[in-house]
């Protein structure tokens, strides 16, 4: 047994570690309360969860306090001290309670005077007054030190008064606050190019691709400036050593654009003189001297030659001078981004360009393609123009040179060809196709015979990739002077066999297989016509219109009852089955989707199919296709003709039974492909029961028997 003052020493060890664990909880709680009052946003985050996490405890121990009885008493001074620590600590959390409640309040209060100076200085932003809005964002960020908004806000005025470092400094400070906030790293990564800090740029740029991959297009933006300006940069060094080092090209550039920058000379003074330096620019050096040698501003700063280029009414001298400022930016934006950017925020170019292109001036008209096919020819040239001009007339503007019999035809085709590349040029042209284009469009093509055949036909090709756009689609298929106009080209066409007519025709056949995505009544109406033009087109010399002409007639039976009857009348089926026999895998598609409309609801041709493919020799082969459209097109045909007498029993000694059961048992991977063999198969054993003797040798019973619910539905 113990004595007494082993007892006495377990209690003094006992009091000792109850006083450590008390002086603990009193330096836990005094950083507490220094965490709350911390303007640190995030060390006063942390210390808030801590507060409420010892008070849900706190709560928590009150409730078990209620229904729990310590029998066990060791050690009463212990007790006493864990009491007193108790009390100390109760108190402690009723404060940080106290205090929480409280600073929630002025939180709240805060919250709304921070929003009310946010909006304030959005307003003082939005006026151009930015050194207002930094001062009420600041004001906003003593009410609430943790709004990320602020900070954004205040980096995006402080780039406005180039204070590049104090704007990085908010980006960080926001991105404390939301480490996914996107603006906070597209600001910075404008500070950082601004300081020339070309790779922190590209890091910040990236980071807004791996937050949010659909930002591609933002971050392709944002890089190619990046890489812009770090060329441009380098460019000008380089360019400055070339004058340093008396390279006479350079000086001769510098020399040439003084004598420009005389006022008051004769027009064609100024027109020789740029001629002249047109012909000294050849490579980016010589570019980027005359953009750091303010060669833009000759627009700008000499009324002759301003006055001359902008002249609605141009005089021989005009156009000499015109043509001239042509030639020299063409000379100095070819392969230069940053020159080509300078060039279309001049005011006068983008408002010039144009009227330009509609001047009826041949020679300006030539040039001004040429300056803008250096643009339209690459993805970031197309994208500048996209982002500084209005292209909202350019469709009409470009198709109006279909008119032209010569090289201005195929350069305007060749830009609008570049810019259907872009869904932001197509969204463009949305808004003046109904008025304008298709007017012109439908002129061009009843006057087919007339115009720039080889430009029409680049035209009605690149009218056929608008119609990927839905809204630009819908509206040329709802357009009934439209379907007029290739209805009568393709009538031209028995009258006029030239090369480039043909090429008109076959653009125009695509543009129809386009326009029959869609489903409308103008469609129902021409429907007939355009099936009875398809018919003819059939005995054509050029495999190309015949697999068009398949293809049109795929997408406009559906359309109407009439039109089946009239081409089952003409004798399709057995043209189709004799274009089966010998044609490529896309007539094969379009073929047999045809049969597969006219026999899904006429009579006639299911008894012709029978007829003209002895023992579905060619559906046989079809149904081998690696194609699975075809393969569910010939199973669908196949199950319709079996209705006709004879047809299951002229399949008895054929292998139809196994390739139908391969694709309805699971290998085709299209569940239509799958239904339509089911429902092939099921009909044959109908038809002809002797044919369930092989699919029982098959083991395919039970798949027939899955069949039949889709040959009842």
């Amino acid at each position: 047994n113990a004595g007494p003052q082993t007892l006495a020493m377990v209690g003094d060890e006992e009091q000792e570690q109850d006083l450590q664990r008390f002086l603990r909880r009193v330096d836990d709680i005094a950083n507490l309360v220094q965490g709350l009052s911390s303007t640190d946003s995030a060390a006063n985050a942390k210390a808030i969860a801590e507060a409420e996490k010892r008070l849900h405890d706190q709560e928590t121990n009150e409730e078990e306090s209620k229904t729990t009885v310590n029998r066990t008493i060791i050690n009463r001074r212990a007790s006493e001290t864990a009491n007193a620590e108790a009390v100390n600590a109760d108190g402690f959390l009723a404060m940080l309670e106290k205090d929480a409640k409280e600073r929630a309040k002025r939180r709240k209060r805060n919250e709304h005077l921070a929003n009310a100076l946010k909006e304030k200085g959005n307003d003082a932003f939005r006026k151009g007054d930015y050194v207002m809005a930094i001062q009420r964002y600041t004001e906003g960020l003593e009410k609430l030190r943790d709004k990320q908004e602020l900070y954004t806000n205040r980096a995006q005025a402080y780039l406005k008064v180039h204070e590049y470092e104090k704007a990085i400094g908010d980006c960080e400070w926001a991105l404390k606050c939301n480490g996914k906030c996107i603006k906070a790293y597209f600001l910075m990564g404008k500070a950082h190019l601004s300081l020339q800090h070309y790779s922190e740029a590209r890091q910040c740029y990236e980071k807004i691709l791996q937050i949010d991959p659909q930002k591609e297009d933002l971050f392709k933006d944002c890089m190619n400036e990046v890489n812009l300006e770090e060329k441009r940069m380098k460019d000008e060094e380089r360019a400055m050593k070339e004058v340093q080092s008396g390279n006479l090209a350079a000086l001769s550039i510098k020399e040439l654009l003084q004598k420009l920058h005389r006022p008051d000379q004769n027009v064609l003074y100024y027109a020789g003189g740029i001629r002249l330096l047109a012909g000294t620019v050849k490579d980016c050096t010589e570019q980027t001297l005359f953009r750091t040698n303010n060669g833009f501003s000759i627009l700008g700063d000499n009324e002759i030659v301003r006055g001359g280029f902008c002249a609605e009414s141009k005089n021989a001298a005009d156009v000499d001078l015109s043509v001239s400022l042509l030639l020299l930016w063409q000379a100095v934006c070819a392969g230069n981004e940053e020159n080509q950017r300078l060039l279309l925020t001049h005011p006068d170019v983008s408002a010039q360009l144009p009227k330009l292109l509609s001047s009826g001036l041949s020679e300006i008209q030539k040039e001004t393609l040429a300056l803008i096919y250096l643009y339209s020819n690459n993805e970031n040239g197309r994208r500048l123009l996209l982002r500084h001009l209005d292209l909202s007339k350019w469709l009409q503007l470009l198709m109006m040179f279909v008119n032209s019999t010569d090289a201005r035809a195929s350069s305007a085709m060749n830009i609008l060809s570049d810019l259907t590349q872009e869904e932001r040029f197509k969204t463009q042209c949305r808004v003046t196709l109904s008025t304008d284009v298709l007017p012109l469009f439908t002129q061009l093509l009843t006057s087919a015979k007339l115009v720039n055949q080889a430009a029409l036909a680049r035209c009605i090709g690149i009218m056929g990739n608008l119609c990927a756009d839905v809204v630009i689609r819908m509206q040329m298929a709802e357009c009934k002077e439209c379907w007029q106009a290739g209805l009568k080209l393709v009538d031209e066409c028995f009258d006029v066999s030239t090369s480039k007519y043909q090429e008109c025709l076959f653009a125009v056949l695509g543009l129809m297989m386009n326009l029959l995505l869609e489903s409308n009544v103008i469609i129902q109406y021409f429907a007939v016509d355009i099936s009875g033009r398809c018919m003819s087109l059939l005995g054509d010399k050029d495999g190309r219109i015949v697999t068009r002409a398949i293809g049109v007639l795929s997408r406009i039976l559906p359309a109407s009852s009439s039109a089946i009857e009239e081409v089952v009348k003409g004798g399709v089926v057995k043209k189709m089955i004799k274009f089966l026999k010998a044609g490529g895998q896309t007539t094969c598609n379009y073929g047999i989707k045809t049969l597969s409309i006219c026999t899904r609801s006429n009579r006639q041709a299911r008894e012709d199919l029978v007829k003209s493919d002895k023992g579905f020799s060619v559906l046989l082969k079809l149904l081998d296709s690696e194609n699975e459209m075809i393969v569910g097109n010939a199973a669908f045909c196949l199950a319709q003709c079996l209705v006709v007498p004879g047809a299951a029993t002229s399949l008895l000694n054929s292998s139809v039974v196994m390739v139908l059961l391969k694709h309805a048992g699971g290998d085709a991977r299209r569940t239509s492909v799958q239904e339509n063999a089911a429902i092939a198969l099921g009909k044959l054993c109908v038809a002809e029961p002797r044919h369930i003797f092989q699919l029982r040798k098959l083991n395919g019973l039970a798949i027939l028997s899955s069949s039949m619910k889709y040959v009842h539905s």
